[in-house]
């Protein structure tokens, strides 16, 4: 943490502090011990700050903003892997498949650069090279601060907001190494995440 400057020391504080008074509300539930639980970007506080109750870790870029949430992150208990498709790909991967074998992996599908909404490869590839189940979830809290001029219109939930997370069932994937199918099945879970109303 000695590379962050004061100013982002003080925000990283201020943010664990507000997360303190949130108030979380869980619907669904999860019925494994590890797997992939998937969010949008423009979610993951509440999602970070909920599910690092649970043996988990989350997948945070190597930029700048990454190393920032990174220490937000760690001080809810959740461990961290560095990287994204873009940097550090295939290896990242590769620890992802083996950590979901014995934990959750939290990935925000669209991350760390979008386009917002729209699901890339690794959460499928994980499922499918892990064996593991993927749970979809979403947030729902009116009290927030959008950040417009960000590519995911980032929402940040203000202070004692109440936050309902919806889980879905867990998802099993048939196992295949067929483009079309993987294609498929990244295009389902996206639209099924998109439909969540929590």
């Amino acid at each position: 943490m000695n590379n962050i400057a004061l100013k982002y020391r003080i925000f990283i504080k201020i943010v664990v502090l507000i997360s303190k008074t949130w108030r979380i509300n869980i619907i669904g539930n999860l019925q494994t011990q590890c797997g992939i639980i998937a969010f949008w970007h423009s979610e993951m506080l509440p999602m970070w700050k909920y599910f690092g109750k649970l043996n988990s870790t989350a997948i945070i870029s190597r930029s700048k903003d990454g190393e920032i949430l990174s220490q937000i992150v760690k001080s809810w208990n959740v461990d961290v892997i560095r990287g994204s498709s873009a940097v550090g790909g295939s290896e990242v991967m590769k620890e992802m498949i083996e950590i979901a074998k014995k934990k959750f992996i939290l990935i925000t599908p669209d991350g760390p650069k979008g386009p917002k909404n729209k699901m890339k490869a690794g959460t499928v590839v994980t499922s499918l090279r892990a064996n593991v189940p993927i749970y979809l979830c979403n947030s729902n809290f009116k009290s927030k601060i959008v950040f417009k001029k960000s590519w995911d219109l980032f929402q940040f939930p203000l202070p004692f907001s109440k936050i309902d997370i919806n889980i879905s069932e867990p998802i099993y994937l048939d196992y295949t190494e067929d483009r079309d199918v993987v294609n498929s099945y990244i295009l389902q879970l996206e639209n099924k995440l998109n439909q969540i109303d929590a």
